[in-house]
């Protein structure tokens, strides 16, 4: 039987590009995501969506992961993609970006990965896969509140790698610089763009922690930095 995947954000460029690598494997998938309409692909019966799911809620993030583990029959591992980004300098910004990128970056991990660890623990190869940011190890300007929410996701990684080691499920993070996507090209549109990270480069690291090869690996922030 093939493994099931479950992905937040999986509406999103990030999230999309993890689902079709995943379905390249052959994974069965159920895909989360706050907006309502489902990615153009993957689709297909071993595919679930479930839309309209907001993931800074724990009872609606446990309501959402046990749907998915109703119907697979279990999961085996859960990718955190789902999160926010806002530039904003400290001085004359709002306490409310603070606040609304750690529910979106560090909530939405947190409540995922806590609904999800009953069902990883009975999985063979239980595995979590965050989404961190390169940038939070030292922050630009202009990336205060963005730096501190992806910190914020290291340090859960960490800390759920330690707790969830004996039960043979393995924790990790991805750490990726500039992703190419059409709202940075808008944003920075003198920048080389072949410097950057590829979608489906990052998807690719991320598909081999959740394989059987990274069985060894947990507790590890993994820089995918391209060229930046």
């Amino acid at each position: 039987m093939s493994r099931v995947f479950v992905i937040t954000g999986a509406s999103g460029i990030l999230g999309s590009a993890v689902g079709r690598a995943a379905a390249e494997q052959g994974a069965r998938m159920a895909l989360i995501d706050f907006a309502k309409d489902p990615p153009a692909a993957p689709s297909g019966p071993d595919v679930f969506f479930q839309g309209g799911v907001d993931l800074t809620d724990a009872n609606s993030a446990s309501a959402a992961i046990d749907a998915a583990a109703d119907r697979f029959g279990g999961i085996d591992v859960l990718f955190n993609v789902a999160g926010g980004f806002k530039w904003e300098m400290h001085e004359g910004g709002g306490w409310e970006t603070w606040h609304r990128l750690f529910l979106m970056n560090v909530q939405t991990a947190s409540n995922a990965s806590r609904a999800a660890i009953p069902h990883l623990k009975r999985s063979t190869a239980g595995r979590i896969v965050n989404v961190g940011a390169n940038g939070a190890l030292k922050a630009a300007l202009g990336m205060g509140a963005y730096a501190a929410s992806k910190a914020g996701v290291h340090s859960l990684t960490q800390a759920l790698s330690e707790e969830l080691k004996a039960e043979g499920v393995t924790v990790n993070a991805v750490l990726p610089s500039i992703l190419d996507t059409p709202a940075n090209r808008a944003d920075m549109p003198k920048a080389d763009f072949s410097a950057w990270v590829q979608p489906a480069d990052l998807a690719a690291v991320m598909l081999f922690l959740a394989s059987e090869a990274a069985r060894a690996v947990t507790g590890a922030l993994i820089p995918v930095t391209g060229r930046v």
